[in-house]
């Protein structure tokens, strides 16, 4: 069993004592993704371990399409993981690749290419032979067939770009009609193609994209990573739910993707009361730590994940993944947030150590936990999503508040 690439999904084995001897399981932490495994004999690739997201994948596609498709999914130079190919949704990887295409044809460099059309003035070099078949036969005196070099971005790479494109379309549409998210990306991709629509495809050939990677570092980030999407789909390596059996390896930090999530409400919410937003991940609420003692200096700030602030009301927002909260009904979210179980403790202790920091007549701690649709929305139904506590002191309000969301949420 390779432990690198266990570690790679936080995925450890456990032992335990059994009348027959020990027992050996696999317990899950808060990534999801796919890995393949070594023979511990051969060291050739045997299998492949799959952690699926605990919150369902249409969750996880719902917050990947609000947050963005690049957010957390990490790839793994690892090889191929066996099987994994039909086990994961095809938008689990078409959606890295599209945002990827997306950059790169944004970011492309203007390159020559030789064009032909029919102009009403010469440009160029003139195709006698066609002027004499085509025009001049017909009277068109004045139509003259040319051909001329035109400044455009790199038609070669463009070419790879559409055949790329056409190939993913393939594959989600075959799904499309049961998969709202293979919809979407099947919508984006058309409308990437028609900003590609003046080259014809070109599937990529090993030969020329080794040349175009060995110099890609000189163009930026995003010729890198978009010439590495368009090989993985030329090397067929899986889409996930299409014609591969074998897929790429992956991993998805839970934590992170739901911490964008939960991001992305906040904003959402603050464009309608024209409250200012700051987040921890743009290092936007960092306090540092100034410690007498150089030995704590690891402990050297405090971030908060979140800070909203209308005038002097602020809210300070941490947004905890749980995994194990996903099994909980409403019955039971109900008394987590009538009595903050000792196991969360630490998690408002953290949030009211940020809230220290603000000075503000109101001020409002938030932990956001993610729960189940089925949960959130027998919550929600009855306004108990939410529980609150108010504590006043010295004039300066402190409102403590548990909120549930649903993770791929309701908008």
């Amino acid at each position: 069993m390779n432990e690198r690439a266990l570690a790679a999904l936080d995925t450890y084995p456990e032992l335990s004592a059994r009348d027959d001897g020990l027992a050996l399981r696999l317990v899950p932490g808060g990534r999801a993704g796919a890995v393949p495994l070594r023979a511990a004999h051969t060291g050739q690739i045997a299998g492949g371990l799959l952690v699926e997201p605990r919150f369902g994948w249409s969750g996880v596609g719902r917050v990947l399409s609000e947050v963005g498709w690049n957010t957390a999914l990490e790839f793994l130079d690892y090889p191929l993981v066996p099987g994994s190919g039909r086990e994961v949704p095809p938008w689990l990887i078409a959606g890295p690749v599209l945002a990827r295409l997306e950059e790169l044809l944004h970011s492309l460099r203007p390159g020559y290419r030789m064009a032909e059309e029919t102009l009403l003035k010469p440009r160029g070099h003139i195709r006698w032979n066609a002027y004499v078949a085509e025009s001049l036969v017909r009277g068109r005196w004045s139509s003259v067939p040319c051909r001329f070099p035109e400044l455009t971005k790199d038609p070669r790479i463009k070419s790879m770009i559409r055949w790329t494109l056409e190939r993913l379309c393939s594959t989600l549409i075959g799904v499309a009609t049961s998969d709202p998210f293979a919809q979407r990306l099947t919508l984006a991709a058309k409308q990437l193609l028609d900003l590609v629509a003046d080259v014809a495809p070109r599937m990529p050939v090993r030969d020329d994209m080794s040349v175009l990677l060995g110099s890609a570092g000189l163009y930026g980030h995003a010729m890198l990573r978009g010439l590495e999407a368009i090989g993985w789909i030329a090397d067929e390596r899986g889409l996930g739910g299409g014609r591969e059996l074998d897929g790429l390896a992956w991993q998805l930090p839970l934590e992170n993707l739901w911490e964008a999530y939960v991001e992305s409400v906040y904003r959402t919410e603050a464009r309608s009361t024209g409250a200012d937003v700051r987040v921890g991940r743009l290092g936007q609420t960092v306090f540092p730590l100034h410690w007498t003692d150089s030995t704590h200096r690891s402990l050297g700030h405090l971030i908060p994940d979140i800070v909203v602030r209308r005038g002097d009301v602020i809210k300070i927002v941490d947004a905890k993944y749980k995994a194990h909260l996903a099994e909980l009904d409403e019955h039971a979210w109900e008394r987590f947030a009538d009595t903050t179980r000792e196991s969360h403790r630490a998690d408002l202790h953290q949030v009211l150590a940020y809230a220290a920091l603000y000075d503000a007549r109101e001020v409002t701690a938030v932990l956001v936990y993610p729960l189940r649709r089925g949960t959130f929305e027998a919550l929600a139904s009855r306004g108990r999503d939410r529980s609150t506590a108010d504590l006043l002191h010295g004039g300066r309000l402190l409102r403590i508040e548990l909120r549930g969301l649903p993770f791929g949420g309701v908008r």
